[in-house]
């Protein structure tokens, strides 16, 4: 298996890529592909240790998409940046799956337009995972797609489906509407359709569809894939990320105010870095643009080398998950679950 990584991509490229590369390629002895700029990046494999690893190749590129280019006009101007190249590498077949920590922006953009999405497919959506009382939720989409329509949310059930059970190794995942209360009737008009979309997909065994789920039930795990737009999953990510830090921070605070609470810190030490790490997003390693037709990984644009390590490790386990090919051979079946949906709804106008 070959992973290719964008090696400029991100705050801390691209140290923490190589660096990140490195500890992949040590630990699961596949083949991975840097490109970026060669100057840059053999003097760091020799201070990692690396320059003669044969599982490691450099692929040259003179050109960086940064977070502050436009990120569909970066795409198709700066053909010779890391990401572009990489992107190109991936759609060719010379590698088997891409990782960057690079613009959002671009590897939506760059992945849509290059790699191009799976047939059938309107829109590719993120879907990080989230922590939860129960393990982990995978929440779609998280920003690609602001705007959405009854189809876009079905599909997105649908892929996060083959995702939850391929990739996290649940056999019949439940399947959650994130929405502003439990009834049938609560949110917009595309939600209640969506609503009515789901539950027949559910009716026909084709998904495990449990409901509205409210953001109080999110960290509860109420569901094992949380559907929404972009705009909605954004903020939700944003604010799971933010209780978490200021949570982890009042935590620390509070042990360390005197010599007793030290000590009982010590004692509780153990279970408090469980509980942190299940908060680390350097564990799970980035969010797959689920819908493009070969396996992307968006890393997190600050990440350190583990979390570049974690990122290699999703992108191994997508690969041998099948699931894009999982996904190819029903998606007609969703197709039809719409149009039929549809004519009946316009039967009964």
């Amino acid at each position: 298996m070959k992973i290719i990584l964008d090696a400029m991509g991100g705050d801390n490229a691209p140290r923490s890529v190589v660096e990140g590369a490195v500890l992949a390629a040590r630990e699961f002895g596949e083949q991975i592909v840097l490109v970026g700029d060669r100057a840059q990046i053999e003097p760091l494999l020799s201070e990692f240790g690396a320059r003669e690893d044969t599982r490691i190749t450099v692929t040259h590129t003179s050109e960086v998409i940064t977070m502050e280019d436009d990120a569909v006009q970066a795409v198709r101007r700066k053909k010779d940046s890391s990401l572009v190249v990489a992107l190109s590498m991936l759609a060719a077949g010379e590698g088997d799956a891409l990782v960057s920590a690079g613009s959002t922006g671009a590897v939506l953009a760059g992945g849509t337009l290059m790699v191009k999405r799976i047939r059938g497919i309107r829109r590719a959506a993120l879907a990080p995972i989230l922590p939860t009382e129960r393990g982990g939720s995978l929440l779609i989409d998280c920003g690609a797609n602001v705007d959405c329509t009854a189809e876009y949310l079905l599909q997105f059930a649908f892929l996060g489906h083959y995702y939850a059970k391929r990739q996290m190794g649940i056999e019949n995942p439940r399947i959650g509407l994130i929405n502003n209360g439990a009834e049938e009737t609560k949110g917009t008009d595309t939600l209640r359709e969506t609503y009515a979309l789901l539950r027949r997909a559910s009716e026909q065994g084709k998904i495990n569809f449990v409901g509205n789920i409210e953001g109080r039930d999110i960290p509860l795990g109420a569901a094992d894939v949380l559907v929404c737009d972009g705009f909605t999953g954004n903020v939700v990510l944003k604010t799971v990320e933010g209780v978490g830090m200021f949570f982890v921070g009042k935590v620390k605070e509070i042990f360390m105010r005197n010599a007793l609470t030290k000590l009982a810190a010590l004692i509780v030490k153990p279970g408090l870095r469980t509980f942190k790490k299940m908060l680390d997003y350097k564990e799970v390693g980035g969010a797959p643009l689920l819908g493009i037709s070969r396996p992307i990984i968006k890393a997190h644009g600050s990440c350190d080398a583990y979390a570049i390590r974690s990122a290699v490790s999703q992108a191994i386990v997508y690969v041998r998950s099948g699931m894009i090919a999982e996904i190819e051979a029903h998606v007609d079946e969703v197709t039809q679950l719409f149009a039929g949906e549809a004519e009946i709804k316009k039967e009964n106008e």
